[in-house]
């Protein structure tokens, strides 16, 4: 890309304040980091790109949030303190006047986070950004996706289905004029990575995913990597009560609840014995929390609201079937 270094000393360079654990950032052909001690390395790494994840016209503030969200909630759902990330980005020209709302929203996002900018690249291309995060977690504490047992109690962070309604409103002329539409599209893109809650599970739960592709697919990875079933209570299903006017059909919004992607809220399993210690490890955090089931014995999962089945045909979200064109 023609000016490319003078893009990364204008945009990307001198942004923020040095990690301790950063020995060399930007300005090198790699950066060099120090571990610390008794912890192991969390990495994540996410494109987003334009058509796909966001529009071509979107706010580059909110694609910046985006994209720096959905990498640290992988984060969240192993319990990891967020440290380092690469950024890389192809345009297909330079754009001062997309690229510093951009960083401005990046920096801000990763400032919150004590997260340092290391290395990454600019190059020409379609719009794409690509980012890999690192952080750090006790040794022998992570939250896998392999540890629900039956009888654990299935969570939810947050409410669900905010997301798919935004992208309705994205993609659809039509969905603009239903109630808090810009609300929707607005969330899409500004939510809320569940660091702390991811943290605060450490010693509780048993599970956990972030819900990017959708409750019942991203609960399929914790019932298959378990060796488990599940039971799930759709009428507890935590829903904004923006989204249920948005919907005007109380059915559609738990249908949505249960299949909305990049939602990036935390779906984890709690056994027994630690359920009453979820409310006191979070409230500190002001994270709520829903319990939505239970945990089966393999082979079983339903839907059921008011103890009978719900037949629903479901599919999770598809991020090669989601274009925004």
């Amino acid at each position: 890309m023609s000016g490319e270094f003078s893009l990364i000393d204008k945009y990307f360079s001198n942004r923020q304040s040095q990690r301790k654990d950063v020995q060399l950032s930007l300005g090198d052909d790699c950066a060099i980091v120090q571990a610390p001690e008794h912890v192991r390395i969390a990495i994540s790494t996410d494109t987003l790109v334009a058509g796909t994840h966001f529009l071509q016209d979107a706010n580059p503030a909110w694609v910046a949030h985006k994209a720096l969200t959905a990498n640290l909630s992988d984060l969240a759902a192993m319990g990891a303190t967020p440290a380092w990330v690469s950024l890389a980005i192809t345009m297909p020209e330079p754009d001062e006047e997309w690229l510093k709302p951009f960083c401005d929203s990046f920096f801000d996002l990763a400032d919150y986070f004590s997260v340092q900018l290391i290395g990454g690249d600019t190059t020409k291309g379609p719009l794409s950004i690509t980012l890999t995060v690192q952080g750090f977690i006790p040794e022998n504490r992570a939250l896998l996706r392999s540890g629900a047992n039956p009888g654990d109690w299935i969570y939810v962070t947050g409410t669900l289905g905010d997301s798919i309604a935004g992208l309705d409103v994205i993609i659809g002329d039509a969905e603009r004029s239903k109630p808090f539409a810009l609300e929707m599209e607005k969330r899409h893109y500004l939510t809320t990575p569940r660091v702390v809650a991811g943290q605060a599970l450490l010693n509780i739960a048993s599970s956990c995913i972030d819900i990017s592709d959708g409750l019942v697919s991203d609960l399929q990875h914790i019932l298959k990597r378990s060796d488990v079933g599940a039971s799930i209570d759709v009428s507890s299903l935590p829903m904004s009560s923006e989204l249920i006017d948005f919907c005007d059909d109380r059915d559609l919004a738990l249908q949505y609840a249960l299949t909305s992607g990049e939602e990036y809220e935390l779906c984890f399993t709690v056994p027994e014995e630690h359920k009453g210690s979820i409310d006191s490890a979070l409230a500190h955090i002001g994270t709520e929390v829903t319990c939505i089931g239970q945990i089966r014995p393999s082979g079983t999962f339903e839907l059921l609201r008011d103890g009978q089945p719900v037949d629903w045909a479901l599919s999770g979200f598809d991020h090669f079937n989601t274009t925004q064109d």
